[in-house]
C-alpha cells in the first residue's frame, strides 16, 4: 500500500486528514474521541485573550437541503471559543500527553497586537505543532473598515502577520485566509512577505441562509431576530477549488485546504490541485468521526489503483492542466451523443436543452431523445441533467459520425 502520510511545514501528520477549527474541537473529550477514531491531528476551536466576551447565541445552526440530500450546505453564527487561552494551554498538554504523535494545532485570534502576540508567545511555549491565526472573522477595526474581516486587507493582513511571527519565532505560522476578496493571490502574497509559513484556504463564506415566509423571520430565527451565517459544506467546494488552485499557481507556500471536503473523493481534489493536507468539519458534524475509516480506505485505494507510492505525489498534479480561458484549444466540432443502450428515456436532456440551450434534441422513435448535428454545438448541459452516468458524451463530430 501507498504511504499516507504528509509532511507539513516539518511535521509528520500520519494521513492527510484533520478536523477543523469547530465545535467538534471545542470539547476534550469529542477532540480524544476523534483523535482515537485515526484523524491525523487538529485544529483547536480559535480561542482569545483572558477576558474577551464570547456572548454566543443559540439557535446556531441552519442548513439547506437540496433533492432530499440534508445539509448541502450548512449555516453557523458560531463564534470563537468561550474557552480562553489559559483553558487551550492546559488542552495541548493533556492531548499531547495521550497522544504525542498526533498534530495538535490552536487557532488564535486578537483585536490589537498585544492580544495577538501574547496568545502566540504563549502558545511558544508549549507543545503545539503549530498555530492557525484566523484572519477571516470579523475583527474589529484592523482591516479597512470596522466591518470588513482582517483577511480582506492585504496591508491588515501583512501587519499581523508580522507582529504573530515576530512573537511566535520558529513556532510556524498558518494564516486562515477568507475567499471573500479581489485578488486572492494578493492577500497570501502579503502574509508570505510577513514570514507566514503556510496559510489555510480557505473558511466559511458569509450568507444569509433563507427566510421563512410565513414569519418572515430569517433563519436561524433567535427570539424572532436573525443575522449573516458564516456558510460551509458541499456548496462550497467550488469556491474552495478555486482558492487553492490560484494559490498553488501563484505563491509558493504550502496550503491546508478547508472548505467543502466530503468524502475521500473530494478530498484527492484538493491535493490534486496545490493542497498539502486536508481540513474537514461540516462532514464531521453530519456524520461523526468515524468517516475517517471512510476517507482513509478509499484515499488508500485511490493511490494503490493510480500506482502512487505516496501521498505527496499528488500535491498539485493536476495544476498543468489548468489554463486561462483564452489558452484554451478551440475546438468547435464536438457534439453530444447519447447511448441508447443505457438511456432510460426520462427526457431530461430534451426539456433541458430546448429551453436552456439549444433545441438540438428532439424526441426520436420508441421515445429516444434524438440529437440534431446542425444544431449541436456541444456545450454539455444535457450532460450535467442526465441521471445515468455515461450515457451521454460529448464527443468530435468525426468520432460521432463513424460510431
Amino acid at each position: 500500500m501507498a504511504d499516507i502520510s504528509i509532511n507539513f511545514l516539518g511535521k509528520r501528520f500520519e494521513n492527510p486528514f484533520v478536523l477543523s477549527a469547530a465545535p467538534a474541537t471545542d470539547n476534550l473529550e469529542m477532540l480524544r474521541n476523534g483523535l482515537k477514531s485515526g484523524w491525523a491531528g487538529a485544529v483547536l476551536k480559535t480561542t482569545s485573550v483572558e477576558g474577551t466576551p464570547v456572548p454566543l447565541k443559540y439557535p446556531q445552526m441552519t442548513s439547506i437541503s437540496f433533492e432530499e440530500k440534508r445539509v448541502f450546505g450548512l449555516g453557523n453564527i458560531d463564534l470563537i471559543s468561550e474557552h480562553h487561552i489559559d483553558i487551550i494551554i492546559e488542552r495541548i498538554k493533556i492531548l499531547k500527553d495521550e497522544f504525542p504523535e498526533k498534530i495538535i494545532i490552536p487557532s488564535i485570534m486578537g483585536s490589537i497586537k498585544k492580544d495577538w502576540q501574547t496568545l502566540a508567545s504563549r502558545l511558544k511555549e508549549t507543545d503545539a505543532d503549530m498555530i492557525e491565526c484566523s484572519f477571516s472573522c470579523p475583527q474589529g477595526s484592523l482591516g479597512d473598515h470596522p466591518t470588513r474581516m482582517l483577511g480582506q486587507s492585504a496591508e491588515a493582513s501583512e501587519m499581523v502577520t508580522g507582529w504573530v511571527k515576530e512573537a511566535a519565532e520558529d513556532m510556524p505560522v498558518i494564516i486562515k485566509i477568507t475567499p471573500l476578496v479581489t485578488s486572492i493571490v494578493e492577500i497570501v502574497n502579503a502574509v508570505k512577505r510577513a514570514g507566514a509559513d503556510a496559510v489555510t484556504a480557505s473558511n466559511s463564506i458569509p450568507a444569509l441562509m433563507g427566510v421563512d415566509i410565513d414569519t418572515f423571520v430569517p433563519f436561524p430565527n433567535v427570539n424572532l431576530m436573525s443575522t449573516y451565517s458564516g456558510f460551509s459544506g458541499p456548496a462550497i467546494k467550488p469556491i474552495t477549488l478555486r482558492v487553492i488552485s490560484e494559490i498553488a499557481k501563484n505563491v509558493d507556500i504550502p496550503i491546508s485546504g478547508n472548505g467543502g471536503v466530503m468524502n475521500w473523493k473530494d478530498a484527492v481534489e484538493f491535493m490534486l490541485l496545490g493542497a498539502s493536507n486536508v481540513q474537514i468539519c461540516s462532514a464531521v458534524m453530519r456524520d461523526g468521526f468515524r468517516i475517517i475509516d471512510d476517507l482513509i480506505d478509499g484515499f488508500n485505494e485511490y493511490l494503490d489503483s493510480h500506482n502512487f507510492k505516496s501521498a505527496s505525489e499528488i500535491i498539485g498534479k493536476a495544476l498543468p492542466r489548468l489554463k486561462m480561458y483564452e489558452e484554451l484549444d478551440y475546438k468547435e466540432e464536438i457534439r453530444a451523443f447519447i447511448d441508447k443502450n443505457l438511456c432510460i428515456r426520462c427526457l431530461k436532456c430534451v426539456v433541458s436543452c430546448r429551453d436552456g440551450a439549444h433545441i438540438a434534441i428532439e424526441v426520436g422513435r420508441n421515445r429516444y431523445p434524438f440529437v440534431d448535428d446542425e444544431k449541436c454545438v456541444g456545450c454539455g448541459m444535457c450532460v450535467q441533467v442526465c441521471p445515468v452516468k455515461n450515457c451521454i458524451k460529448m464527443i468530435e463530430l468525426k468520432e460521432k459520425l463513424n460510431i
